[in-house]
């Protein structure tokens, strides 16, 4: 089979589908890749580069279209100027086009490619799912526009994002709200951060608040019970009260900071209304808003799509060409999104529209011009579904939680009657008892001072328990390093008490001490050298 990949011809786009390196990975999965002449050049990707990835070079677009059978594009089919025709019109039957397409805001184009009788994908209707994390353009290209919203701020903020200490004077640090905290938030937020920004950031779903505070960022809450968490992971329409508090927080939070990042969309619908004239009034003059919703309405109103505006002494940014800006990090990252759906379609020899993935089938919007979409609603997986016991009313609660689950089992409940059966090895206190005997039998031939050497031992092993247990899984590598000073003492306490009769058990438990601690040390200096030549080049 073949991929075609056309030069974009909306104004302005500089990204290209399918990149050298990408085609290389089609080309792996049997596909022979055809390129019109000219379509990388704008994300630096000539022709000659793709004549070395054994791409095929086609002049002009209409021979392109006619033979492939795949057309790989990142904007939607559109006037051609050159052509002075609408790209749908190239889309022969049964062909394959696969780019971003917005149905809901399109209905006229997928009316003109239904026509045509051709099968549509849209990147933009790849659900967010965790199996299409690998397909999801949209999370690739917001990831991008998120970082860029911050570099155009900064190039239009007349200062420093991170403080300065000069013999001059002193900077504060710019302070950064970043609204919205999907992915353009969290890429805006990590931006921010690393130029030296004081970073806050609100969302109208409580889930992320912990994502948000993991990137160093302060997390803004409104006294209201409203939940915006919607289908999918993306948020949904809230009420008008709620609007109404966020605006008024927003307006509060213009007086301290310097840069606003807006990023609120909501799939099928208008952007939300969110930073009033009021809110601008409020701002320093100087300060910047950089609205990621300006294509769609605007999170400002006062933006200006594509344009860079001055409102009350507010430098307002409207690009909606932000990936773009960076086309060709985002053509590679575009191009493997596209590479991980054709895998996942078969590649070239398996290659099918196969409408009982739930990938496939959530992408697709028309096949052999039959109109998919919308798609049906992704059932959650088992694993996600509540227990029919606990829905039950016959099944009351504290049952479930009951602490012997293997009662049905009749191989449990024989062992639960015996004294060292399966299941309840765990609840067995045989061998407390025997222990309770050893050490009372350590003790009674220890002398008058193994009382105090006991108690020691006792909280030792009460500190050394909070040490351990209280400190995060993540850092118990460098931790068994630290501990090495720790194992040292205990080898020269061991050492002190190895002095006296082989007998005394005083004796023999310093010098079990000594053999555990000592390997604690070794260990501890191993794991620390393979530590430091993690960081060596």
């Amino acid at each position: 089979m073949k991929v075609g990949i056309p030069k974009e011809v909306f104004a302005g786009e500089r990204r290209v589908a399918t990149t050298p390196q990408t085609a290389k990975r089609l080309q792996k999965l049997g596909f022979e890749v055809l390129v019109e002449s000219g379509a990388g050049t704008a994300a630096s990707f000539s022709d000659d580069l793709y004549t070395a990835a054994d791409c095929k070079i086609v002049a002009g677009p209409e021979a392109l279209w006619a033979e492939a059978d795949i057309v790989l594009k990142v904007r939607e089919p559109m006037d051609h100027p050159e052509l002075g025709k609408h790209e749908a019109e190239l889309l022969r039957e049964g062909q394959v086009l696969i780019s971003f397409i917005w149905p809901a805001q399109n209905k006229e184009l997928v009316e003109k490619l239904a026509a045509r009788k051709g099968t549509v994908l849209a990147m933009d209707a790849v659900p967010r799912i965790s199996r299409a994390q690998k397909c999801d353009a949209l999370s690739s290209m917001a990831n991008i526009a998120g970082y860029r919203a911050v570099v155009e701020a900064a190039q239009h903020f007349g200062s420093f994002f991170t403080g300065q200490f000069t013999a001059a004077g002193k900077v504060p640090p710019a302070k950064v709200l970043v609204i919205g905290a999907g992915v353009a938030g969290l890429a805006a937020i990590g931006a921010a951060r690393g130029l030296g920004a004081i970073v806050r950031a609100f969302d109208t779903r409580p889930a992320v608040k912990e994502q948000v505070e993991s990137m160093g960022a302060d997390y803004l809450t409104l006294e209201f019970e409203e939940d915006g968490t919607g289908a999918g992971g993306y948020a949904k329409v809230m009420t008008e009260a709620f609007m109404d508090a966020e605006r008024a927080l927003f307006e509060e939070q213009a007086k301290e900071v310097d840069i606003i990042v807006t990023t609120a969309l909501i799939p099928g619908k208008p952007s939300p209304y969110l930073i009033t004239e009021q809110a601008l009034i409020n701002m320093r003059e100087g300060s910047v808003v950089v609205d990621l919703a300006a294509e769609r309405g605007g999170n400002c109103r006062q933006v200006v799509a594509d344009e860079v505006t001055v409102k009350h002494g507010v430098t307002l940014i409207g690009y909606t060409d932000l990936p773009s800006r960076m086309a060709n990090v985002a053509s590679n990252l575009y191009g493997n999104n596209l590479y991980h759906l054709l895998d996942d379609m078969g590649g070239a020899e398996g290659f099918k529209v196969d409408e009982d993935d739930d990938v496939v089938r959530g992408a697709l919007i028309l096949n052999k011009g039959e109109l998919r979409w919308p798609p049906p609603k992704i059932e959650p997986s088992p694993q996600a579904k509540p227990k029919p016991a606990e829905a039950k009313p016959e099944a009351p609660k504290p049952a479930a939680l009951a602490p012997t689950p293997k009662a049905s089992s009749p191989k449990s409940s024989k062992k639960g009657h015996g004294h060292g059966g399966g299941g309840q090895a765990k609840g067995n206190p045989l061998w407390l008892v025997l222990g309770g005997l050893a050490l009372i039998g350590v003790g009674w031939g220890g002398g008058e001072d193994f009382l105090d050497h006991f108690t020691v031992f006792i909280l030792a092993c009460f500190i050394g328990w909070q040490v351990i247990w209280n400190v995060s899984p993540a850092l118990h590598t460098p931790l068994m390093s630290v501990t090495n000073a720790i194992s040292g003492i205990i080898i020269i306490g061991g050492m002190l008490q190895i002095g006296g009769e082989l007998s005394d058990p005083a004796v023999i438990l310093g010098a079990l001490a000594i053999l555990v601690a000592t390997i604690n040390v070794a260990g501890g200096f191993l794991v620390t050298q393979r530590m430091l030549k993690m960081f060596q080049k």
